[in-house]
């Protein structure tokens, strides 16, 4: 969100916690941001929404819950989801939001917190090639790398195959350290 503010996008954010949304907010009191009481607060008028959360339940939430995000955003606007969650839950909402005329993109990243912080991530994307065309711009602000993968389901599939590469690798490094 800071990378999008910085830009001079008008940015506004949601978190659980209040007072986390609102630290965020002072230190970035330059650009024109915004902090929201409710998930459908911060998707109302906004043409993207982004949203990360902890896993599936929590995505259902902020997106189908009492004041969630979906009933409040307008005809045409795109919902990215850059949580690591489900195949399953990407395609559930990726229809739920074709059939209220808004845009999908399962959209996982790759990069931690450092390549949040740093504009570096890495985001493996599924959903259609002409929501993508229209986000892609705006990845841009914080991503090195995003790249359109597939349908929905394949941002999350994707980023399935590197979680298990990256486990099998550091269990190669942990049995070559035993040897040693």
């Amino acid at each position: 969100a800071g990378h999008l503010a910085r830009a001079g996008l008008d940015v506004t954010v949601y978190n659980r916690t209040r007072t986390t949304a609102e630290a965020w907010q002072a230190e970035y009191a330059d650009a024109s941001v915004h902090v929201a009481a409710t998930p459908a607060e911060a998707g109302a008028n906004a043409e993207i929404v982004f949203a990360c959360s902890g896993a599936d339940p929590d995505l259902r939430e902020i997106t189908l819950g009492a004041d969630g995000a979906l009933d409040a955003m307008n005809e045409g606007a795109i919902f990215v989801d850059h949580t690591t969650a489900s195949a399953t839950m990407a395609r559930e909402l990726a229809g739920e939001c074709t059939s209220r005329g808004l845009g999908w993109l399962d959209a996982p990243v790759s990069g931690g917190q450092a390549g949040a912080e740093n504009g570096v991530l890495t985001i493996m994307i599924g959903g259609e090639d002409a929501t993508y065309q229209r986000v892609a711009p705006v990845l841009d602000h914080y991503a090195r790398k995003h790249a359109l993968l597939g349908p929905a389901g394949h941002g999350q599939l994707a980023k399935m195959v590197n979680q298990v590469c990256i486990a099998g690798l550091v269990q190669g490094l942990s049995e070559g350290l035993l040897f040693a």
